[in-house]
């Protein structure tokens, strides 16, 4: 039987039928979301020989006994990925990552490992030391930290002046405490960065896990943490994100923003959900009080970050749980996106989604009033009272306190004030209103994200990079309509048979970094070959990392200068735009049985396809009419599909 197959796409709108896909190996596949209906329906596959053909792909794993891999560090300037492990560390070839890995075994001691197993530990693995932290220290030396089997431990490692070195060792004889700056149990989160010698990290600082803070350590300046035990500023928070974000050109108002999730202090017997997600900030400068708060912050200001959606009879569900953030740098340092990921608090109702918000939002609400509470059964309600000089939240030395170079030099009024209103009243909404991804009725959660802006023929796009808990990358295409009030997705999907860690993107050497519990995969962001070798299949494809080439489909750059170069992330036109470069129809021959059902199988390179089956008669040569996808009996009286 003789099949020819013609596609065509003028909506990117697909009806496939579903298919149950089982994690093995590195399959990819194409998913197409209308956001209408905010349900993905599984489209097609790449299988992983394809892309390993085409060299879009490389895995990478020990063959040492290691998990739990987390990229921690990325440095472009010399090409290196620096990975940390479960009593390992590792540094990468960026551009491959399996050409000559440098790797040091960093475990806790036998000794170490039998006192962590004496306090009723180590059931799960846990007394081993995972490594936690890899922050530049300078142009030589990187500091690194793990959890020491519920010991925090921190040490330097010499990496060298250039990659050529190929040197990567630690440095002997240097241990130093890991309290403040790593967690005890590998199981908790943590968040740090490292700013002109002073390490910034949300942390758990005990043993028991019990005391949570946003620490600062190292440096010149003087050790200084959030309010211990005070549920009113972090109540069993998981840290996320640590970022510095320049506020104004004086660099007096520059502020640390802290992105994480904690249990409402209200969740208990009313309608507010039992974990709320946040954003936090401290300045920089701040050196904590004279009198009051010693060594505490006094400039702690802390935000709700509200991402929900409306459901047909207008009932608002909220996704709660924050799980992953980045932090998009524009052309202006001060004002970055910030794409954050969350999935929902509960059981029940399954559901993820990704919000986008502005940092003008984020600083309006922070410049609004404090939220008050007259008593434990009260209401929260904006502070209506006298707000003390110099307003809580605002940084010594700034454009707002010129004349005071401290801290220490705030008002007791001032810092009493902060002690007590550390939450805004009102909370910090997404861009329109509403998310840009959403999916429910599925049986993954989003973990991680990463934000790539592509310049293509047509103008910029944003591609979103999502990792799940089903070992699973989507590649989402954001794709704005006439209306600018919504956008198609367009997704590609990895198996990587594990919970996504980490995703990095190298905008300099085009390529995405996923890690997870069991190892790591380098994905090329140029995967133009899997789009097959027809110009319709590439313009359909959408992908503003492609483009017809006028022989192939294959990576595009702006800079590219031949005229021939096809490309329409758009509308995705193959008909305007492959004109003069026609292409044969795939012809198979299937098989099927007398007097049974035959589904006639066709599997697009291009989610944005839809499939037409036509046929012709013997006796009409170029007669053709549709055919349906199942041929419910195969006769041998069909003239149409036997010969």
């Amino acid at each position: 039987m003789l099949i020819s197959v013609t596609s065509t796409a003028p909506r990117p709108v697909l009806r496939a039928y579903e298919a149950e896909v089982h994690c093995s190996l590195l399959p990819l596949l194409l998913l197409s979301t209308d956001f209408k209906t905010l349900k993905a329906d599984i489209f097609s596959f790449i299988c992983l020989t394809e892309l390993l053909e085409t060299r879009t792909i490389r895995p990478f794993s020990f063959s040492f006994n290691t998990s739990d891999y987390r990229i921690l560090h990325m440095d472009q300037d010399q090409g290196r990925l620096y990975l940390g492990s479960r009593e390992y560390l590792v540094s990468l070839d960026m551009q491959n990552i399996n050409k000559e890995p440098l790797i040091i075994h960093w475990p806790a001691t036998s000794q170490r490992k039998g006192e962590c197993r004496m306090t009723g530990k180590g059931g799960q693995g846990e007394c081993a030391n995972f490594v936690r932290l890899i922050e530049p220290w300078n142009r030589t030396h990187l500091y690194t930290c793990g959890t020491g089997a519920y010991k925090p431990v921190c040490t330097f490692i010499n990496r060298g002046w250039k990659a050529e070195e190929y040197l990567f060792r630690l440095v002997p004889g240097y241990v130093d405490s890991g309290k403040g700056k790593c967690p005890y149990d590998p199981r908790q989160e943590n968040a740090a960065v490292l700013i002109n010698g002073n390490l910034y990290a949300g942390v758990h600082v005990d043993f028991m896990g019990t005391d949570p803070a946003i620490f600062r350590t190292l440096g010149d300046r003087p050790a200084v943490r959030t309010e211990q035990y005070d549920s009113r500023w972090l109540n069993e928070p998981v840290f996320v994100k640590i970022q510095k974000i320049p506020d104004s050109a004086e660099k007096n108002d520059d502020k640390l923003y802290f992105f994480f999730r904690e249990k409402s202090l209200d969740a208990a017997g009313g309608s507010t959900p039992s974990v709320l997600a946040r954003v936090g900030r401290v300045c920089l400068n701040d050196d904590g009080g004279q009198r009051s708060l010693v060594n505490k912050w006094t400039t702690f200001l802390k935000a709700r970050l509200v991402c929900s959606v409306i459901g047909a009879e207008g009932v608002e569900t909220y996704f709660d749980e924050l799980r992953d953030v980045f932090i998009q740098r524009t052309h202006d340092e001060r004002n970055p996106t910030v794409y954050a990921v969350f999935s929902t608090a509960g059981s029940v109702f399954k559901g993820s989604a990704v919000c986008v918000y502005s940092m003008a939002d984020i600083r309006n609400v922070f410049n609004g009033p404090f939220s008050h509470k007259h008593g434990h059964n009260y209401q929260w309600t904006p502070y209506t009272g006298k707000i003390p000089y110099p307003r809580p939240g605002t940084c010594p030395g700034g454009t707002f306190t010129p004349g005071l170079h401290t801290t220490k030099a705030f008002s007791d009024e001032a810092i009493n004030f902060v002690r007590a209103h550390p939450l805004m009243y009102h909370p910090i909404y997404p861009t329109h209103k509403r998310p840009l991804v959403v999916r429910t009725g599925v049986d993954y959660r989003f973990t991680t994200i990463a934000v790539d802006m592509v310049d293509a023929v047509d103008g910029r796009y944003e591609v979103l990079f999502l990792g799940t808990d089903r070992g699973t990358v989507q590649k989402v295409i954001v794709l704005p309509k006439d209306t600018s009030t919504t956008e198609d997705m367009l997704n590609l999907t990895t198996f990587i048979c594990a919970p996504v860690k980490t995703l990095k993107i190298s905008t300099k050497r085009q390529q995405l970094y996923v890690s997870s519990q069991r190892g790591l995969t380098q994905v090329s962001l140029h995967r133009c070959a899997v789009y097959g070798k027809a110009c319709s299949d590439c313009c359909l494809a959408r992908d503003p990392y492609c483009a017809w080439d006028g022989e192939t489909c294959s990576a595009f750059t702006p800079a590219t200068k031949r005229r021939s170069r096809r490309q329409d992330i758009k509308h995705g036109d193959p008909l305007r735009q492959c004109r003069g470069f026609n292409s044969k129809g795939m012809e198979t021959v299937q098989f099927g049985v007398e007097g049974s059902s035959t589904f006639l199988e066709c599997q697009p390179r291009s989610p944005q396809a839809t499939v037409k089956w036509l046929y012709q008669k013997d006796s009409k040569r170029k007669a053709v009419r549709f055919l349906p996808l199942c041929l419910r009996e195969f006769l041998p009286s069909h003239p149409e599909v036997h010969q």
